[in-house]
């Protein structure tokens, strides 16, 4: 058994890792758990808003060392073609997830991190303390537990999460490209089934990222005909992809994506990112969500590491401020979702929109959140 750990963090995407800084500033001794190594490629639109950049900064997160694009509009299309483009409230940038996730792998480390590079097989809670065991039959003890482990893992299992027992119909395909797009766009196009944002990240490169229901895609042999059948019948897909080459060796691909209801906290672990709930990627504001719950989450933890809240207080006080930022954001995107998906829907949409161009915007709004400070 190894010494007793303040704070275990698992997971070292956004949420895990924004996490691990912040409670490392403020002196803990943080272990972080991350099965994968860095730098890795992820499905994801590779999006943030720039309501993250003061929380960030004020961690010492300098983001333009990384040359992220800035992107300032945005566009939506619905399958027909027709499409409506508005400036994006407060903005944001590209970067990819190979790039961001190993920087903030880098600072972690430096401000003296620890991370196992190992798979949590199972956590248990006895006595006021965690009993963490790795795939390679190790614990370790820790007085808090942050769950940052993604959009599903053997652990939701573990704890018998509501959502991992019901089977979810999405699939998500994303990859990087060559080619000729906007620098400071982000479009978002409908298709069948479907939608798909765009936008360049650093070093020029186009990412791809499209979510659609598994029932339509399964009807096609592979990736290139389901795009070639499918996307193709959105005009601006059609004309994007015909005129961009793929740049990995084949889109990486992610299924049983879920929008279910999730626990914030489960079995006494505070649960950030993805692991508490999941926007639909078309709002562009899952990653943002993601770095402002570990916020909040670090701050929980701080105030009872101090002995200013008993556990319980710390639990209730993080479910409670999650609601209040997210819920709705998360209520409004399902809405959206349930809008675009439905092509008579889609279309007295893209007609109210043309109409009174100044809805986009408001809309956008109610899926974003103001700065993080």
């Amino acid at each position: 058994m190894q010494p007793q750990i303040q704070v275990a963090i698992i997971g070292g995407g956004l949420a895990g890792l924004t996490a691990a800084i912040h409670l490392r500033q403020k002196g803990y001794i943080v272990t972080l758990f991350e099965k994968n190594d860095y730098p890795k490629h992820k499905v994801c639109g590779e999006f943030i808003s720039n309501e993250v950049l003061p929380y960030w900064e004020s961690l010492g997160i300098d983001i333009q060392k990384l040359q992220p694009t800035t992107l300032t509009q945005t566009v939506i299309s619905i399958p027909t073609g027709k499409q409506l483009e508005t400036v994006l409230p407060l903005g944001g940038f590209g970067i990819s997830r190979y790039t961001l996730d190993f920087y903030l792998y880098t600072i972690a480390r430096e401000a003296g991190c620890q991370i196992i590079s190992q798979q949590v097989n199972a956590i248990e809670f006895l006595n006021d303390s965690f009993t963490i065991h790795t795939e390679k039959g190790e614990r370790f003890q820790a007085k808090v537990v942050l769950g940052a482990f993604g959009k599903r893992s053997n652990l939701d299992v573990q704890f018998k999460r509501d959502f991992i027992q019901k089977k979810s119909p999405w699939l998500a395909v994303k990859a990087h490209y060559s080619g000729d797009f906007p620098n400071d766009l982000v479009a978002l196009h409908n298709f069948e089934g479907g939608y798909c944002g765009v936008s360049k990240v650093e070093d020029n490169r186009i990412n791809i990222c499209y979510l659609v229901k598994f029932d339509v895609f399964k009807r096609y042999k592979n990736i290139e005909d389901f795009q070639t059948n499918v996307l193709y019948q959105n005009p601006h897909l059609k004309s994007i992809l015909e005129q961009s080459t793929l740049l990995f060796v084949k889109p990486l691909t992610i299924s049983q994506i879920s929008f279910e209801k999730k626990a914030q906290v489960e079995s006494r672990i505070l649960m950030l990112g993805d692991t508490a709930g999941l926007i639909h990627p078309l709002c562009g504001n899952g990653m943002a969500m993601a770095i402002h719950s570990a916020k909040i989450a670090s701050e929980c933890v701080v105030s009872f590491l101090e002995g200013k809240q008993t556990r319980d207080e710390m639990e209730k006080s993080y479910a409670s401020q999650w609601k209040y930022h997210f819920q709705k954001r998360l209520q409004a995107g399902k809405q959206l979702s349930k809008l675009l998906l439905n092509a008579s829907l889609s279309a007295i949409l893209m007609k109210l929109l043309l109409t009174f161009p100044k809805l986009l915007p408001l809309i956008i709004q109610r899926t974003h959140g103001k700065p993080i400070s």
